[in-house]
Parts: C-alpha cells; structure tokens; sequence
C-alpha cells in the first residue's frame, strides 16, 4: 500500500519513525512575507506568527544531521542492483534541460534531503510526517550551498539549515524561519510526486538516484534498509507527526491527500477521495479568479494545472485513465503536456507549487483553506 491509500477506519500505532524523528533504523501559490506595523516580519503559511520563529517554538525531533542529507548522488537506469522498484514505489520527478531524474521515497524518507546539481544546484526534499515534497534552486543570497537537516520539526514538518549561514527554514514554506536569512525563500523548481509506473510511462529515458552505499551523505557513507518502510501505517493512522501537533478539523482525516492551489491570497485543497471518484475524474474549477484543472494520473497521484490554454479557458474532460481532452487536443495527465492536436508540444502551467501533502499539514500553513466538495 502507497501513501495515497489510506482506510479512515484504520488506527495504527507508529512504534518507531524514522526521517523526521531520527528514530528507527532512518507545486498552493508562492509564499511571501510583509512587514507588519511594528516592524518585524509576517509570512504567509505561518498562520499569523511572526519572523523570526524563536528556536524555543520549535520541536525537535532528532539531532542535527541524524537524518543524513545526501550530498553526492549518483543515478542510474534502474533499481536492479537494489532488488528494483515496483510500479507503486512513489518518487519525486524533475524534469530540466530535456532530461528526467526520479527520486524514490524509498530514499528520501531516510534521508529527506538530495543535494543535487541538475541543470544547476539543484534541492530536493521530503517530509515523511507531512507527505509533502519540495524541490528548491540550491541557493542562498545567490551562493550555492549545501542543506541539512536541522532535527527541529515547525507544524510537524522539516527544517532545514543551510551550511553557508545556519539559517534554518521550513521545508513546506521553502523560507528561513531563523538566523541571517530570515524571510528570505528559496526559488522552487517544479517537480511531480507520482509513482514510478507513472513517471517512466512518461519520461522512458529518466535516471534514478541510487541509495548509499553509491550515494554519499553529509556524514559519509552511511546505509538503511531501503527495502523497508520506515513509516508502515502512518499514513493511514489518525496520529498528526510524532505528538507536538493537535488536530481538530473534521472536514477531512489528517492523512487525506490533497493538492493544494493558492491565488491571490485565497487556498483551496482538492482531496484525492473525491477527485478520484468514478463520477469525477477531472476537476474544473476556478480559485479566486484562477481558472485550474485537477486530475488524478493512472498511479493515483493528484494533478493541478491552469486551464488557461492559447488564450482560451476550456473545459477538460477525461479520455481513458492516462490523458485528458479538451475536444480537439489531448493531453497527459502526469505532464500536462499535449500530446495530439493543434496544440501538440504545449504543456500546461502547475496550478499548485507545492506537492500533494497530507490534509493537517497543508492546513497548518493554510488554516483559512476552503475544501472543494463536488456539487
């Protein structure tokens, strides 16, 4: 079972998690800041509090570095050296300069962070206790450097630091919540969190990251067993991160999945349970003046894109379970790109900059979210 499948019946205890804990055997809009009356600095997904997060609100779960960042990857065309992926094995795709890379939770929920140069520095990062994915320029003040993991936890999700500064910032924000840069966010990098199936249907030709030993870390060459799931029932259990965080939202279970949109400072969540129904399928909608289109990939995975095509707003409608239609052209799901038609070639804008995540983490940096419910 993936982290898209979940029962809201099942409770399951976590004994031991890992990532994010350091325990075990371990695309909604941009975010901004503003200065308030008094001077000090409000940003947007912070629920209200402001810049800089002391270190004494912030929850640690682990030491510094306990969760080994890693910092020289290395690829290959498959996982066969490694026992190999199934179809159902999630990743983080990017896609730069003609070329594709996928990044398996596998790896990335032991490690949460891939210090990368991909068409540039390049950060990719993973929440395991959020579910949430962001890939980032690797860059701070305009200086390359590299990431780590801090082991403090803000609204359950990662914090990274960076080692030219020590500022640490929030992964879901992609913003210094403490130190020298503060306030300062990074430039994203669109990225898709899918499955493999998905991901190579649609980019034949990637590479995938390899784990350690071929892979190094930021404490050197440092092995898990990446066979093994280091966070088995959580995404069907009610439990919201490893216990700093309380939960009273009854619109949705913590671990529902969704993607989220914001514009103009209005969010709205779209949840896989309802996007994916028989009935539904493709999601026409509008966000504050944002004319979107939400789908599901035949993985499972939720898709948001701007409807704005040529000029035109059209009305998507599903064409089998791999593209959609919008009467003269078809297009991918996984990619948004059309691949038959007058407008073959052209993709898609993301709606949403930030992965789908788990509900209570995506509520917690949005907390005045409106849900979308079918009519």
């Amino acid at each position: 079972m993936n982290r898209r499948s979940f029962l809201a019946s099942a409770v399951v205890t976590v004994s031991a998690l890992a990532g994010c804990s350091g325990r075990g055997t371990v695309s909604g809009g941009s975010e901004t800041t503003a200065t308030t009356e008094t001077g000090t600095t409000a940003a947007a997904g912070t629920a209200g509090q402001e810049l800089p997060i002391p270190k004494s609100d912030l929850n640690r779960g682990a030491a510094k570095d306990a969760i080994p960042a890693i910092t020289e990857p290395a690829f290959g065309s498959d996982w066969s050296d490694h026992g190999g992926l199934e179809p159902s094995d999630e990743v983080v795709g990017v896609e730069r300069d003609g070329r594709a890379r996928a990044y398996p939770l596998r790896i990335l929920n032991w490690h949460e962070i891939v210090n990368e140069s991909f068409d540039g520095p390049l950060l990719v990062t993973y929440c395991p206790l959020c579910g949430s994915a962001v890939t980032a320029e690797r860059t701070v003040n305009g200086t390359e450097t590299r990431f780590g993991v801090s082991g403090y936890l803000y609204q359950s999700d990662l914090v990274m630091y960076d080692e030219l500064t020590d500022s640490l910032w929030s992964q879901i924000m992609a913003t210094a919540i403490n130190g020298p840069r503060t306030g300062e966010t990074l430039a994203l990098v669109p990225s898709t969190l899918t499955t493999w199936s998905d991901w190579t249907e649609s980019h034949p030709e990637t590479s995938v990251l390899l784990p350690p030993p071929e892979s190094k870390t930021i404490t050197g060459t440092t092995s898990r067993d990446y066979s093994r799931d280091p966070y088995s029932g959580y995404d069907r259990s009610s439990r919201v991160g490893i216990g700093f965080n309380s939960f009273d939202d009854e619109r949705l279970h913590p671990k529902a999945q969704v993607v989220g949109v914001t514009h103009d400072g209005v969010s709205k969540a779209y949840p896989l349970g309802v996007v994916q129904k028989d009935d539904v399928r493709v999601v026409n909608d509008d966000v504050n003046g944002l004319p979107v289109v939400v789908t599901v990939t035949p993985g499972g995975s939720l898709v948001a894109y701007e409807r704005t095509v040529d000029g035109r707003t059209p009305t998507f409608a599903a064409d089998g379970d791999r593209h959609l239609t919008t009467g003269d052209t078809r297009w991918e799901r996984t990619t948004g790109r059309a691949v038959e038609g007058p407008l073959e070639g052209t993709r898609l804008t993301r709606a949403n900059d930030r992965s789908p995540m788990f509900w209570f983490a995506w509520l917690d940096f949005h907390p005045e979210t409106v849900v979308y419910q079918q009519d």
